[in-house]
């Protein structure tokens, strides 16, 4: 088998496990990985401080954490050869993407939506954002689950999908790890801005590539022109350099208007507007699903071309 094929194949064996299987129930590696993370913050951070010690305990936290998970994929990948290794990266890259798990919360939300049933759709959103749910409308819903739609579909699904292809079982665990502790340490607070700042800015860079990648797949699959312009002037008043290009493209690309104020428990706060056209609603949130979903395929049709392509010139 051509070496080029042998990732394209175990990634899309690894969706294809993931549709069938989805998420573990129980005992899921990233919940024990978070656990994990919440006992190193005490122990590193007991007394947080804006100072250089803060920053490189956060810096050390982050070294602890994912070296020796980072350093058993590579055992695995040195040590192992044939269907032993293709099933544990089959199974590493299924848990790291986990596309049927995204989809199953958006629907959850979308669907007491669509029927009315303000309570539970409330109830479900504020699973899957930080937001005041019970301050949310209709429309407030609608774009909240939509925006963790398209931004969790770069940060867990297509940047998953590149850190393997890229770098093997390694990238996508170190890439899924980063990602985890900028989630639990990468807030603007008096806790965190120090001592998560070694994690946010690893996840910033590690995703740079991957959001325009994905960025660019939105705006491929819906109304390109509109999807360009609005990544093209609104993504940098967003204040995260990898999920401005992604929401603008993903909202231009679904003819939609996201961002804009937004209530949390501390206050209303007043984000950039992304996107141009219509406002969200019950089918926006099936939309934004389907809108990564097709991305999938489109990177895996890409992959495979390229491959058959490369192959007949070389």
């Amino acid at each position: 088998m051509e070496n080029w094929a042998v990732p394209v194949i175990v990634c899309i064996a690894a969706v294809l496990l993931d549709h069938l299987v989805g998420e573990p129930r129980r005992w899921h590696p990233l919940v024990g990985f978070g656990n994990l993370v919440a006992r190193m913050e005490r122990l590193l951070n007991s007394q947080p401080d804006q100072s250089a010690r803060s920053l490189c305990a956060g810096g050390l936290g982050v070294l602890i954490l994912c070296l020796p998970f980072v350093g058993l994929a590579l055992a695995a990948e040195l040590w192992l050869e044939g269907w032993p290794l293709l099933v544990v990266q089959t199974s590493g890259v299924a848990l790291a993407v986990s596309l049927r798990g995204l989809a199953e919360h958006g629907r959850a939300v979308g669907e007491p939506l669509a029927r009315g049933d303000m309570d539970e759709a409330r109830r479900r959103v504020s699973y899957i954002v930080s937001r005041d749910a019970a301050a949310l409308d209709e429309q407030g819903v609608a774009a909240a689950a939509s925006e963790s739609m398209l931004e969790n579909g770069a940060d867990a699904v297509f940047a998953s999908l590149f850190w393997f292809l890229l770098a093997g079982l390694p990238g996508v665990v170190l890439h899924r790890l980063v990602n985890t502790l900028d989630a639990m340490w990468g807030y603007r607070n008096a806790r965190f801005q120090y001592f998560g700042r070694c994690a946010a800015r690893l996840d910033d860079l590690m995703n740079w590539i991957p959001a325009r990648l994905t960025a660019l797949t939105y705006a491929l699959l819906g109304n390109t022109r509109l999807a360009l312009r609005c990544w093209r002037r609104q993504a940098s008043s967003w204040d995260s350099p990898n999920a401005g290009p992604v929401m603008a493209a993903g909202a231009g690309a679904l003819e939609v208007i996201l961002g804009g104020p937004a209530p949390y428990a501390s206050g209303v706060k007043q984000r950039p507007v992304l996107g141009a056209g219509g406002k969200p609603g019950p089918g926006t949130v099936e939309q934004a699903i389907r809108l990564v979903q097709r991305g999938v395929a489109l990177w895996f049709i890409t992959l495979i071309l390229a491959g058959l392509l490369g192959w007949l010139l070389f």
